[in-house]
């Protein structure tokens, strides 16, 4: 059975993209490869969705790009994360965190008979 294509609800992909930069600056596509790695293939962030988010996270300040050569030698913008990116993204997180901790919860209760 081949496996579902799932859809991330709307600010998710902002804090995964976030949450990748926190560990130092990466380029467009690395940040989308890095995501894919990390989510065992579930997660496939498209060019379309990607550079309109980054793009976004830039005009609110909460990451900044530079030009610099990538690991194949081309030209790309390189993305890192600003204090107020790096405060919005903790918030994010917790918020986050918070919901799936719900959700789980409501899962396994109404498994359980409740």
């Amino acid at each position: 059975m081949a496996m579902k294509q799932i859809d991330l609800l709307q600010g998710t992909l902002d804090l995964l993209v976030l949450k990748t930069l926190s560990g130092g600056s990466l380029h467009g596509y690395r940040i989308a490869q890095r995501i894919q790695a990390l989510s065992d293939e579930v997660l496939r962030i498209e060019e379309g969705s990607l550079y309109p988010a980054l793009y976004r996270m830039e005009q609110k300040g909460l990451i900044e790009s530079e030009w610099g050569i990538s690991d194949n030698n081309r030209q790309a913008k390189f993305y890192k994360l600003t204090r107020k990116g790096r405060r919005e993204m903790e918030a994010e997180a917790e918020s986050w965190d918070r919901l799936s901790a719900a959700v789980v919860r409501v899962l396994k209760a109404i498994e359980q008979g409740a």
